[in-house]
């Protein structure tokens, strides 16, 4: 997990990144706020942001309101740490887009515990991204299915996305978790062994569970 480092004091930067790589996390440095927020607006991964409020080019409180506002902002974790303890200051920060709100000095066990819960938010968002886009992909299958099918007016095989022809058994398989069962009913029976005499037992095995009276 990288864990962006936004200061514009260079010690600061330093500290920071000292205390995060005891607990293992890569650690990525701006300098001030408009790098901070090219590096958010970039993200292709889950990324925790720590974003000092005062910093040249753009305050961290703001560089928070525009990070909100990208495709990519549900992969971002966002901690603002500042020396402003009011209320009032906590408030607007979380109300721009923070998720957390650190005020220094801090522990160093404090920081590195809010890192690590905002490290858990956006690998689990990223879980259930996952999981919506595989109910979504389901839902489309079913709603395929439940439209209409070209299907072949004599072999009756079914035409698939790509133009080809499929049998109805491999079509549906390959869009369900539909396994198929094969059998022989009554009629196809009649009409292929019907000029054989055929006793209960084989009509048995020849269609598995079937009770009936002797053809």
């Amino acid at each position: 997990m990288t864990v962006l480092v936004a200061d514009d004091h260079e010690i600061n930067r330093r500290l920071l990144d000292a205390i995060l790589s005891t607990g293992g996390y890569k650690v990525q440095r701006a300098s001030d706020g408009a790098e901070a927020l090219a590096v958010l607006k970039n993200a292709k991964e889950p990324l925790v942001a720590l974003l000092d409020w005062e910093m040249p080019e753009i305050a961290g409180i703001d560089v928070c309101r525009e990070a909100r506002k990208e495709a990519n902002a549900d992969l971002l974790f966002l901690i603002i740490v500042t020396v402003r303890d009011h209320p009032h200051d906590i408030v607007s920060g979380l109300e721009a887009g923070a998720n957390d709100y650190i005020t220094k000095p801090f522990e160093n066990a404090e920081l590195l515990a809010r890192v690590k819960i905002g490290k858990q938010a956006v690998e689990m968002r990223q879980v259930l991204a996952r999981r919506v886009a595989e109910l979504e992909g389901a839902m489309a299958q079913i709603k395929q299915l439940k439209g209409l099918l070209p299907i072949c007016s004599y072999c009756k095989k079914i035409r698939n996305d790509a133009d080809y022809w499929q049998e109805v058994e491999s079509y549906i398989a390959a869009h369900t978790d539909t396994k198929f069962n094969h059998g022989i009913c009554p009629a196809c029976l009649e009409k292929h062994f019907g000029e054989y005499e055929v006793t209960q037992e084989k009509r048995k095995q020849i269609i598995p569970g079937l009770d009936g009276p002797t053809v």
